[in-house]
């Protein structure tokens, strides 16, 4: 009889296996034991299986998403700190994680100095769009830039643009960092210009919407660029101190107190005791000191 068992497990994980069911292979005979024991039909082990199935499959999906928007580097909205960016609507941004804009194909600009936590923003809330089972796309806006012209050089600018149209939501992080060049700037009007109402932007940029010239080089060019972006979408501020420039701040703070306490140490001893002395800096030119 166990032969007999055996031989059928074999063959049942064979035909899982070419079924492509591979969760439902790993847990079959755990989730056997399990109905057994509870005494349940052979329905609801069924029931149980599938279900196993289908959730592996969704986070499987969910991270092959994530990796091919290829952030460079994972941010979550939980790891934000609201408290220290009032300026930054939370109710909104909660909102925004549903990806209902991206149905509407909406576009969310994220305009702020460096440092504030726009592209913490912008990498969280396409990573809610992955796993919500949109097809993301993460770009530096000089490195797409870059891509669109070697592609352009190359002559594949119309597969890349062609692989850019098959997405739901397209991240251009530090637009303003670095001035584009006269056929850069082109080339990312036509990339935005072909989002238009069909795929969701979301922008980051240090700079003010007036300054933007600075960037694309033509007041025509950049007049046609926000005329797009800008037409359906959520502008979010992000104001405040950088980030890290606050986070040297206070580690230069920290580091202070050592010498400030020694310091007080030596001042509190010489009152508590008359013989001691205050020990003076030491210097680097002996002769200096007499």
């Amino acid at each position: 009889m166990k032969s007999l068992e055996s031989k059928s497990m074999v063959l049942i994980h064979h035909h899982l296996k070419a079924l492509r069911l591979p969760t439902v292979a790993a847990e079959c005979e755990k989730v056997a034991a399990r109905c057994a024991a509870d005494n349940v039909d052979h329905l609801t082990y069924l029931l149980q299986l599938t279900e196993l199935e289908l959730l592996d499959r969704e986070k499987r999906a969910a991270d092959r998403r994530l990796k091919a928007a290829k952030f460079p580097t994972l941010k979550t909205l939980e790891n934000f700190d609201f408290a220290a960016r009032p300026s930054v609507n939370k109710m909104l941004i909660a909102e925004l994680a549903r990806c209902e804009y991206v149905d509407k194909k909406e576009n969310l600009l994220m305009i702020g100095n460096p440092g504030t936590g726009k592209s913490h923003l912008a990498t969280a809330l396409a990573a809610e769009a992955c796993a919500k089972g949109y097809r993301v796309r993460f770009f530096r806006t000089t490195e797409l830039v870059t891509s669109l012209i070697e592609a352009r050089n190359e002559l594949s600018f119309l597969r890349l643009k062609a692989q850019l149209a098959r997405l739901d939501l397209l991240v251009l992080d530090e637009l303003g960092y670095v001035p584009a060049s006269k056929v850069g700037a082109e080339l990312l009007f036509d990339v935005i210009s072909t989002a238009y109402e069909r795929t969701s932007l979301i922008v980051t940029s240090n700079l003010p919407f007036e300054l933007w010239t600075e960037v694309l080089g033509s007041e025509r060019l950049t007049g046609a660029t926000l005329d797009r972006l800008t037409h359906r979408c959520r502008i979010i501020e992000t104001k405040g101190e950088s980030y890290r420039l606050q986070d040297a701040k206070s580690r230069g703070r920290r580091r202070q107190p050592k010498h400030d306490d020694a310091v007080a140490e030596q001042v509190a001893a010489a009152v508590t005791d008359p013989a001691a002395e205050v020990m003076p800096e030491p210097v680097d030119n002996p002769q200096a000191a007499v």
